[in-house]
C-alpha cells in the first residue's frame, strides 16, 4: 500500500483532532430555553407518535430477568442496577401506561406523570450509559429490541432541549453544512488531491457514468486518511468503474446520533438524491458503523419509497470481493497474533461477520477470536458519539476496559477495525489506560495486500 499517511502524521493529527473534539461542549449553543412544561410536552408529543403496537407489546413483554444486565458493559463494569438496559425503558413505559394503555384510565391514579427531572434524569441512562449497541437484545428471552427504544428516548430528550452539547453542536453543524468537523468542500478536495498524488493515479470525483459511489466521512478526511485511501486504492486495483463526489461525500450522520429525527432523515435524503442523480447502482459507506443502517435502512424511509441502489460497508462489499474470486489479495509476513473488533452496527445490527474474516485470512493473518465475538461482540464502550460525550469518560473506560481485556486474552499483538468512531475510541482508551496495542484500519490493510504490494507486505 502506498502510505497516505505517516504514523507520525496520524499521531500529530489524533492530538489536534483530540483537542478539538474536547472543546465541542464549548462551542455548543445553550441548552435550549423552555419551561418545565414545555420540555416534557415535547418529550411525551415524540414518545406518542413513535409508540406503535409492536413497542408496547414489548414494553408489556419484560419479566425481569435480568438477561439482558448481564450483556451490557455498563452494568457489568458498575454493578449499578440503574443501567440495566431495561431500566432505560422506565420513562417511556410510564408514558405508555399512563397515555396509551388499554388500562389507561386507571394507570393515571397509579402512575404519575414525567416530569422534568425525570428527563434530566434520563439524560445519563440514554447517552452516557448507552451505546445503542444492541448486545442486550441478542439476549432478551421476549425480543425486546431496547437499542431502538434507547434510541426513541433520544429523539424525546433531543425533542426537549436536553441532548448533550456535543451531539447538539454536531448535529447543528451537519444540518447546515451537510458534514462534520468542518470538513467542507474545499478540504475534503484537499484531502482527495493529496491521497491521489500519493497513490500515483488520478481519483475520480463527480465522474458521469460510474457504477459505483464510494463516501468518506470528516473523521477519515482530517484523521484516518488511511481509511479512505486504502478503499480507494483497492477499488482502482479492481478496476472498479467508482467515483467520488462533492456534494456527497459525507456518510456520518449526526441527526441519528443524537436523537435529531429531522436532521437525520434531511441528510440520509440528500445522500440519496445524489446517488440517484448520479446514477449509480452500488454504494460504499466509509468505515463509520452508523452510517451503514443510516443509509442502507434509512433511504428508503428517508424517501418515503424504495431505492434503487444497493448499500455496503467497506469490510463487506471488499470481503465479498475476496469471497467470490474478484479479489486477489496476497498474505503477507504475519507470525503475530491478530484481534478483529466488528462494529456493532456494521456487524450485529448489518449481519457483516464472514466478510472481514475473509479478508484477514486472505492477508495471512492468524486471527485469534475475542471470547465474545460476531452478534455478542462486545461495543467498543464509546459508539453513538459517546465518543465525543465528556460526562460519559468513566462510563467509557469502563466500557473500553471489558473490550479490551477481551482482546489481551487472545495475546494479539495488534487490533483491526472497520469502524473510526470505534478506532478513535480505542486510540483515545490507550491513551487514558496506558495500553500501546496498534489499532489498523480494514481497509488500510487491504490495500496493504494487493498484489503489486506483495513482496515484504507489511501492515
Amino acid at each position: 500500500m502506498t502510505e497516505v499517511i505517516t504514523k507520525d502524521e496520524l499521531k500529530e493529527s489524533f492530538a489536534m483532532f483530540y483537542g478539538m473534539a474536547a472543546s465541542l461542549g464549548d462551542l455548543a449553543e445553550p441548552e435550549p430555553a423552555m419551561a418545565p412544561e414545555e420540555r416534557v410536552a415535547k418529550a411525551k408529543e415524540v414518545f406518542l407518535k413513535s409508540l406503535d403496537n409492536n413497542m408496547a407489546v414489548q414494553l408489556d413483554a419484560c419479566v425481569h430477568c435480568g438477561a439482558c444486565a448481564q450483556a451490557c458493559q455498563f452494568y457489568q463494569g458498575t454493578e449499578n442496577p440503574k443501567y440495566t438496559p431495561i431500566h432505560k425503558l422506565d420513562l417511556m413505559k410510564r408514558v405508555y401506561k399512563r397515555e396509551m394503555s388499554p388500562m389507561a384510565w386507571l394507570n393515571r391514579l397509579t402512575t404519575s406523570d414525567i416530569t422534568e427531572q425525570d428527563l434530566r434524569d434520563q439524560v445519563e441512562l440514554a447517552y452516557d450509559s448507552c451505546t445503542m449497541c444492541g448486545r442486550c437484545n441478542m439476549v432478551c428471552p421476549a425480543g425486546i429490541n431496547i437499542a431502538d427504544m434507547v434510541a426513541l428516548n433520544r429523539s424525546a430528550l433531543f425533542a426537549a432541549g436536553l441532548a448533550p452539547a456535543e451531539l447538539r453542536y454536531m448535529a447543528a453543524g451537519q444540518d447546515a453544512d451537510g458534514t462534520i468537523f468542518g470538513a467542507d468542500e474545499d478540504l475534503f478536495m484537499f484531502r482527495i488531491n493529496d491521497i491521489s498524488q500519493k497513490l500515483g493515479f488520478e481519483v475520480p470525483v463527480n465522474k458521469v457514468g460510474a457504477d459505483l459511489l464510494l463516501l468518506t466521512s470528516g473523521l477519515d478526511i482530517h484523521l484516518f486518511a488511511d481509511a479512505t485511501g486504502g478503499a480507494i486504492e483497492t477499488l482502482h486495483h479492481m478496476g472498479v468503474n467508482y467515483t467520488l463526489a462533492t456534494d456527497a461525500y459525507e456518510g456520518a450522520n449526526f441527526g441519528s446520533l443524537s436523537g435529531d429525527d429531522a436532521t437525520k432523515k434531511k441528510l440520509t435524503k440528500h445522500i440519496t438524491e445524489a446517488v440517484e442523480k448520479l446514477g449509480v447502482k452500488e454504494v460504499i459507506v466509509p468505515e463509520c458503523g452508523h452510517s451503514y443502517p443510516a443509509l442502507r435502512f434509512g433511504a428508503a424511509e428517508a424517501m418515503g419509497r424504495p431505492v434503487n441502489f444497493e448499500v455496503y460497508t467497506v469490510s463487506e462489499y471488499f470481503g465479498r470481493a475476496v469471497m467470490d474470486g474478484r479479489l486477489k489479495l496476497v498474505p503477507g509476513n504475519h507470525p503475530d497474533i491478530v484481534a478483529l473488533h466488528d462494529p456493532c452496527k456494521v456487524g450485529r445490527w448489518g449481519g457483516v461477520f464472514e466478510e472481514p474474516r475473509a479478508i484477514l485470512k486472505a492477508c495471512g493473518y492468524n486471527l485469534h477470536e475475542t471470547e465474545s465475538n460476531r452478534e455478542y461482540n462486545y461495543c467498543c464502550g464509546g459508539g453513538a458519539g459517546n465518543f465525543l460525550i465528556p460526562s460519559a469518560n468513566e462510563l467509557k473506560k469502563i466500557g473500553y476496559r471489558i473490550k479490551m481485556n477481551e482482546i489481551e486474552n487472545t495475546g494479539a499483538q495488534s487490533l483491526i477495525v472497520s469502524c473510526g468512531s470505534c478506532r478513535m475510541n480505542f486510540e483515545v482508551g490507550k491513551v487514558r489506560a496506558g495500553d500501546s496495542i496498534p489499532v489498523e484500519s480494514l481497509a488500510a490493510v487491504i490495500a496493504a495486500h494487493l498484489p503489486k504490494k506483495a513482496e515484504g507486505v507489511k501492515a
